[in-house]
């Protein structure tokens, strides 16, 4: 029989916030999970990623590499969902070149401030990081071409929420290009009351 374990979410968030806040504010600190500019290159982000403010790449804590799915085309609108510190958007912004538009969303305003930081040392004029949550997102429908996030959507609790919003977003024959992490058997009832493992 499968027990339901209820998570408190605004806890979760709170806790989602802390922790990212202190990616932030702290990037040389060991975290779970790795950070920094040497983990993005292991996992072979492109050229652009060399331009990149190590003001926003030091706070890097994407899990996988988004532009393995396609390099983005110039003049597309884009969604980075979670975009933390910018490192994803402005890498993205250069692909997209001044014709396209980069929105970053984020729910924690240390990241968003070090990402607005960053955008404006690269000079990138077609970024903007809005404070937001992935399951109400503040944009009309199909606004955007393309979707892109890193290591987020698992830290959410209703998914469901997220896709619909993504869906809804997205223009008709966008694409979403998502790397994040996915499990293979189930939590423990223990594991899923760990709020470390929820926010990591």
């Amino acid at each position: 029989m499968a027990v339901e374990v209820e998570i408190d979410v605004d806890v979760l968030k709170s806790e989602i916030k802390k922790t990212y806040a202190s990616v932030s504010q702290e990037p040389e600190k060991a975290f779970v999970f790795p950070t920094g500019r040497p983990w993005a290159e292991d996992l072979g982000y492109p050229d652009e990623l060399a331009n990149v403010p190590e003001s926003a790449v030091e706070s890097f804590a994407g899990v996988a590499n988004p532009f393995t799915l396609g390099r983005l085309n110039p003049g597309e609108r884009v969604l980075d969902l979670g975009s933390g510190a910018g490192t994803d958007s402005l890498v993205a912004a250069q692909m997209v070149g001044e014709a396209g538009r980069v929105t970053g969303i984020d729910m924690t305003p240390e990241m968003l401030a070090k990402a607005r930081a960053a955008a404006a040392e690269l000079g990138a004029a077609n970024v903007e990081f809005v404070e937001g949550e992935a399951e109400s997102l503040p944009f009309p429908d199909g606004h955007f071409d393309v979707v892109i996030s890193n290591g987020v959507i698992d830290l959410i609790p209703d998914k469901d929420a997220v896709f619909a919003e993504l869906n809804r977003v997205l223009a008709a024959g966008g694409r979403l290009q998502i790397a994040d992490v996915t499990i293979q058997n189930p939590v423990s009832e223990e594991g899923r009351r760990n709020i470390d493992l929820w926010t990591g």
